[in-house]
């Protein structure tokens, strides 16, 4: 199965490592951004969410209004909007798009942070929330009478949409998260379940998990699922390890100053991040390439495990995660331009190529004898 690789769709040049050179929303920067992905062999780019930030889905439209190729990812919280409107302004975003997109729910993993937008629920109302707006989202898109809903957290009557996606019967709806209460929701309601990177074993329980989660819901086939990274590649090992020390080093800097701070408190709340530094704790190096101090670094914000080494050091651990079933990479550099650059250059074509191999080997030895590959998913 060929596998698929995000990037993100960052509005200005700023990172953890590096202050931004202009505005929040760089109009001029987002778009050179996405055209190096679109250029550079990556599939989608993720809009992300953040209460103060510059609002995605205007962003997204821009963007899918300048790109020919490119899928989006827009990543979305249920408390900013009521779910009949997010359902159009999906629907519209996939027609301007002509059927490039893919939404991600984000029930929310610090209450500080949801707070800022008027969010007071618990982290465990805030997951049936996202779960029935999800069936709510799915309802308006696809249904052409109107209908009532009265549920937990949402009540209206008679709506019905004049404005469907592209994409049928729906666009897919990526959701995330490392608790048992996302495993249930996700593995519910979501085409994509969206991990951060972790070591093998760990990222293999998880995947378990979310295909527990999915068979409980009745699902004959779960969720697909993405694992995110921090590359930090170079031409040696020895001059990418030595990138990846400058980088955790610039991290620290920034983050003593007060340049950078943890969104949301200094503290991890949610169990993604929690497993984040608790593996940092235990090791800097797992696996093949990954590394922790990056985390460790930032507190577990975020995708934050890195991947270091040579372009060939980190296209062979990426295919360790291919292995366990993982079908979406997400990917996302400290020099979020030059990296996307190198990345698509370097990376994403060993990936493939080794893939697609895999692939016809697989279908050769089936016409060959197709009895054990019956029934096969990968």
């Amino acid at each position: 199965m060929p596998v698929e690789f995000l990037g993100i769709a960052a509005t200005n040049d700023g990172s953890e490592t590096t202050p931004r050179s202009a505005g929040s929303f760089d109009k001029d920067y987002t778009l050179r951004l996405a055209r190096a992905h679109e250029d550079h062999g990556w599939d989608r780019v993720l809009f992300a969410y953040g209460s103060g930030s510059p609002e995605p889905g205007t962003a997204a439209a821009y963007i899918a209004a300048n790109t020919s190729r490119l899928q989006i990812l827009l990543a979305h919280r249920p408390n900013v909007s009521y779910p009949t409107f997010a359902a159009k302004e999906f629907a519209t975003l996939d027609q301007i798009s002509d059927g490039r997109l893919t939404v991600h729910f984000i029930t929310g993993g610090n209450d500080h942070e949801q707070q800022r937008e008027g969010d007071f629920l618990t982290k465990d109302e805030r997951y049936t929330r996202t779960r029935e707006y999800i069936e709510i989202v799915r309802r308006v898109w696809t249904e052409h009478e109107a209908f009532d809903h009265q549920g937990d957290h949402f009540r209206f009557a008679d709506f019905v949409a004049d404005v469907f996606p592209v994409q049928q019967p729906s666009p897919d709806i990526s959701f995330g998260g490392s608790s048992p209460a996302a495993y249930a929701a996700g593995g519910a309601v979501a085409d994509i379940y969206a991990l951060w990177g972790e070591p093998l074993a760990q990222t293999a329980q998880q995947i378990e998990a979310v295909k527990a989660a999915a068979s409980a819901a009745g699902r004959s086939r779960p969720p697909r699922i993405q694992v995110a990274f921090r590359p930090i590649i170079a031409a040696t090992e020895e001059l990418a390890w030595e990138k990846a020390y400058r980088t955790v080093a610039a991290i620290k800097e920034r983050r003593a100053s007060g340049a950078w701070s943890r969104r949301g408190g200094q503290e991890p709340e949610n169990a993604g991040s929690q497993r984040l530094v608790a593996i940092a704790g235990r090791g800097e190096r797992y696996d093949r390439a990954l590394w922790t101090p990056t985390a460790a670094a930032t507190g577990g914000a975020g995708n934050s495990n890195a991947l270091v080494g040579t372009p060939e050091t980190v296209a062979a651990a990426l295919l360790d995660y291919y292995d366990l079933g993982v079908d979406i990479i997400s990917a996302r550099g400290y020099d979020l331009l030059g990296d996307a650059i190198d990345f698509g250059r370097h990376v994403i074509p060993l990936v493939r190529e080794e893939v697609a191999r895999r692939d016809a080997a697989k279908a050769a030895a089936a016409a060959a004898d197709p009895a054990p590959f019956e029934g096969a998913l990968r």
